[in-house]
């Protein structure tokens, strides 16, 4: 393994977690100040994942395989939901009380993983998720903005997140391809799905909708978020 490596390796996850980090903030401004649609949000955030992937794909970071829509079909309907509730929450919720009610996101994955699909975990493994599930609850509880619909798009949030993460691995296995591979079908495919619901659930066009009319900062904070996400990753981030 070349030198440099392991330091690619680290300025690269440390540029994530600082655009990530920036992408939730600004993320919370659009929704506090600017009441920006969610389901629109989330329906812009999957185009522009495809247009980066397929800007990708052009310039050879990866190859493009044919995979029948059937294959992904639940995976793009749980990918839909993981990132409508995760941003719902950051709607509903403090920041920190958001980023907290993600990390339940292992747990559950686990115990998904064991109950159906009999994987078996080390006691010591196990009991690391003692202190991770008190500690979200307590901090939740104790919320200064505590309300129980909050509580309850974090808790939808967690759950479609984690049977995703599952399924994203278990289609790769099943598929054979890399997560880019399997993005590049799945995303297009919940945007089609959004695309079709939004309209029942969210205005379009004047206030309060996708075309509306927004401030000059809004656009430019909203535009920023959307190259920070490309420059982090593939995977949707709320």
């Amino acid at each position: 393994m070349p030198a440099s490596t392991p330091w690619r390796i680290a300025a690269g996850l440390l540029i994530n977690l600082l655009a990530s980090i920036c992408i939730v903030f600004i993320n919370k401004w659009i929704y506090v100040h600017h009441g920006f649609p969610n389901m629109s949000l989330t329906l812009v955030h999957f185009v522009v994942t495809w247009l980066g992937l397929y800007l990708c794909q052009r310039c050879g970071v990866f190859c493009p395989k044919s995979l029948p829509a059937s294959k992904v079909l639940l995976l793009a309907l749980s990918f839909c939901g993981f990132v409508v509730f995760t941003n719902l929450s950051l709607q509903n919720n403090t920041i920190g009380t958001y980023q907290l009610a993600k990390v339940m996101t292992t747990p559950v994955i686990i115990l998904i993983q064991t109950m159906w699909y009999g994987k078996t975990f080390s006691l010591q493994i196990k009991l690391t998720l003692v202190p991770i599930t008190v500690g979200v609850f307590l901090n939740s509880y104790y919320d200064v903005r505590f309300n129980v619909l909050g509580m309850v798009f974090a808790t939808l949030g967690v759950l479609v997140t984690s049977l995703y993460q599952v399924w994203v691995g278990s289609k790769q296995h099943e598929l054979q391809v890399n997560s880019m591979q399997l993005l590049y079908y799945q995303a297009p495919l919940s945007s089609a799905m959004l695309l079709s619901i939004i309209p029942f659930f969210e205005p379009i066009i004047g206030e309060g909708g996708i075309l509306g009319p927004w401030s000059f900062t809004a656009l430019v904070r909203f535009l920023c978020m959307y190259k920070l996400s490309r420059n982090v990753c593939l995977e949707p981030l709320a």
